[in-house]
């Protein structure tokens, strides 16, 4: 059965003046308007569609690939506001997507760029976008493992970091410190899962080879701490040299490790030095 708000293959069963209709199951007939057919395409070919609801409300395809299909998240322009309705965003379709104004987090204008999921009315069953993001994200703890590579969308800036929307489900943080420069909000990219917290949030990094160094220092210094009584006169203001020749690694690859370590909370800083958390 064809599936609104996703991508479809749906076989064309008929020609008319106003397009094609193609085969949509239980959705029934569904017109490919005219400047959206394929050249060639006739009767019995399967095509590649998008289903969305027009203006009347009636469904219809297009060949159209926009930026983000339900369920996902992307980064949209405002392209105009209604303010009884709310703002409409260019999502790669000639018909721009609604953002209803009680789906905004906060009011946009003209021009602002946003962070949108992008969703099915249960009620109208048409798609719209919204900007509360927490309400259509997973917030119990992930699957992930420790090292595995996601992709990743950069949705907001914190005193920390940036936040990014993990695989279209997750939150996940960005440390400023250990990032080389500034980010910008909406980018895309890749990043590798560094931890899982108990309480369910991720902390991400972009540097895999980063990633596999930090990991196998962490576990050295728990080595360490466990053979000597749960305690080390180490911390992160400790000299160079005396790091170097207890651990063998450089200050900066302690520092990074012990921050990890105190992420999990599985150290803390006391009196000089670091100990095991209870």
């Amino acid at each position: 059965m064809a599936a609104i708000g996703k991508p479809n293959t749906l076989r064309v069963i008929r020609e008319s003046s106003p397009g094609l209709y193609l085969q949509g199951g239980e959705l029934g007939e569904i017109l490919l308007p005219g400047r959206y057919i394929p050249k060639g395409a006739v009767p019995g070919d399967d095509l590649d569609v998008f289903i969305y609801r027009d203006s009347e409300d009636r469904l219809v395809a297009t060949t159209e690939t926009p930026h983000a299909v339900v369920g996902q998240f992307a980064f949209l322009k405002v392209v105009s506001v209604n303010a009884q309705i709310g703002a409409f965003l260019d999502w790669g379709l000639s018909k721009d997507l609604l953002l209803p104004i009680v789906e905004q987090a906060r009011r946009v204008r003209v021009g602002d760029w946003v962070v949108a999921c992008v969703l099915l009315d249960s009620k109208t069953g048409r798609i719209v976008a919204t900007t509360r993001l927490n309400r259509h994200l997973d917030l119990e703890t992930p699957a992930y493992v420790e090292g595995q590579k996601v992709a990743i969308l950069i949705a907001e800036e914190t005193p920390l970091g940036y936040k990014a929307i993990v695989e279209n489900a997750h939150w996940g943080l960005l440390y400023q410190n250990e990032l080389p420069t500034s980010l910008q909000i909406g980018r895309q990219l890749d990043a590798f899962v560094r931890i899982i917290r108990e309480d369910g949030k991720i902390d991400l990094t972009l540097n895999e080879s980063g990633y596999r160094r930090v990991a196998p220092l962490t576990e050295k210094i728990m080595d360490a701490l466990k053979a000597n009584g749960g305690r080390l006169e180490f911390d992160d203001k400790s000299a160079p040299d005396a790091i170097h020749d207890a651990f063998q690694i450089s200050k900066k690859a302690f520092k990074q490790a012990l921050g990890a370590l105190y992420r999990e909370r599985r150290i803390r800083f006391a009196n000089g030095g670091i100990e095991l958390e209870e």
